[in-house]
């Protein structure tokens, strides 16, 4: 069993710094603004040779009870219980704080092994706060700079001593071998506007409340990873920050959120855009879902909050005819009702997640590629441009991910775009392409008998 190791501490003490560089690349938010992070976010890294699971929480600190920062720390606590390690951060050069002493006492109240991590300890000025980090009963500290990378050496012995201390069950050799592509978790995004219930369907997904949520807008910042499974087929799913218009983000830290989400749109295999029902299809879902055709993702959009809807087969009609007339290149995707809260709705939507899934990895057999091509062109030649006629030669499929295709023709240049719509129509409606980005690219076939130049 995989170890799992908590960074912990008060806000800005340089957790998500620390989370990224022992992870091995940038994978958490982090900005000088204290309280960026809000949930908590997960990665696989290696400590020698041992394969540990990596986990940055929000930072702990006093709050009145429902607020967001109250709610911030109860997730960080739970994440603690059930911790095999907990790194327990402080800020060397601010010293010892009030607010260190009291998460140090509740840290020891969970009964978790706990390494003392006195972070910002690149110069003179952090050595004060170094020796006073004693007192708070931890014994020595491991004096670290995780923003320049020093005394991370050490914090690794540190890591793998305490992890044999607790037995061979914590921790196991990290992978040798590339896991096979088959056995890879599929990477799922899920994306929309502030507020349409994108964390609270994680949470259904996942089965636990692991993001914070809420009715304020934008509590969700990092593109958060969970892994799950579901159906015995394994997911990897993003959650991500609201997207506004770009007029209307101002603070830095959605910025920076804005950032990641879109990241994790061209770093996913499948997108499902959530919309809420009352504001269905605003321009900035027609944007997202551009975004990710553009991207070569395969696309399954949710409606949320279908439980509020009273005609409901009157509305879903009508919602997809509005798709298909907003949305022309996205032909076919999947539009499924959901209710993030009850969970009504999610058995179909990861049924649509996984077909699309499918058809985005599928390679079309030779045989069955070149019998479509020689109907369709036989059944719609195409037309003759300037009085000559373009010879349509054959066609093959180099890969997939998305099923993308290549034309071999006499005149490429000259081929109406009518027609070459025409191809990719029938394509999608004849292969079992319907619901995902297909490429088609024009190519004309080199001339055996032209003298070679190079």
């Amino acid at each position: 069993m995989t170890a799992s190791i908590v960074i912990a501490g008060r806000p800005n003490v340089g957790k998500s710094t620390l989370f990224n560089r022992l992870a091995g690349k940038r994978l958490a938010l982090v900005d000088d603004m204290p309280g960026l992070t809000r949930d908590r976010k997960e990665a696989e890294a290696a400590v020698g040779e041992r394969a540990i699971r990596l986990i940055d929480t929000a930072g702990l600190e006093e709050a009145a009870e429902g607020s967001i920062a109250a709610r911030m720390s109860d997730r960080s606590l739970g994440a603690i219980q059930s911790a095999d390690l907990v790194l327990f951060l402080i800020d060397a050069r601010a010293g010892v704080t009030p607010a260190d002493e009291q998460f140090a006492g509740q840290i020891r109240a969970s009964g978790r092994p706990v390494i003392l991590v006195a972070n910002k300890c690149e110069g003179r000025a952090s050595d004060a706060g170094f020796y006073e980090a004693f007192k708070l009963g931890f014994g020595e500290p491991v004096a670290i700079s995780a923003e320049h990378g020093e005394g991370i050496g050490e914090l690794h012995e540190r890591i793998d001593e305490a992890l044999q201390e607790r037995g061979d069950a914590t921790g196991e050799p990290a992978a040798k071998e590339e896991i096979p592509a088959r056995d890879r978790p599929l990477k799922l995004a899920i994306v929309g506007r502030p507020n349409a219930g994108k964390s609270t369907l994680v949470n259904t997904l996942l089965g636990e409340e692991r993001m914070i949520t809420g009715p304020e807008p934008g509590l969700t910042r990092d593109a958060v990873a969970s892994e799950f499974a579901w159906n015995d087929r394994k997911v990897q799913l993003f959650d991500t920050a609201g997207l506004r218009r770009k007029s209307r983000v101002a603070e830095r830290a959605e910025k920076l959120a804005v950032g990641d989400a879109l990241n994790a749109i061209r770093f996913a295999e499948v997108v499902v855009l959530l919309i809420e029902v009352e504001r269905a299809l605003d321009k900035q879902d027609l944007q997202l879902a551009a975004l990710a055709e553009r991207e070569g993702r395969a696309l399954v959009i949710g409606i949320n909050k279908w439980d509020l809807v009273e005609d409901r087969d009157r509305h879903l009609r009508a919602l997809r005819a509005a798709i298909a007339r907003q949305l022309p290149q996205l032909k076919g995707v999947p539009v499924v009702p959901v209710s993030a809260l009850s969970g009504r709705g999610t058995v179909k939507l990861m049924k649509a997640v996984f077909d699309v899934y499918d058809a985005w990895n599928r390679r079309i057999p030779t045989a069955t590629l070149n019998r479509w091509f020689s109907e369709a062109v036989e059944g719609h030649p195409p037309p003759a441009v300037a009085g000559r006629r373009i010879r349509l030669r054959y066609i093959t499929q180099p890969h997939a991910r998305p099923p993308t295709f290549v034309i071999f023709c006499s005149r490429p240049e000259a081929l109406p775009d009518s027609y070459k719509r025409y191809l990719v129509n029938s394509l999608r409606e004849e292969l079992g392409l319907a619901a995902v980005p297909v490429r088609v690219h024009l190519r004309k076939p080199k001339n055996p008998y032209a003298p070679d130049r190079s």
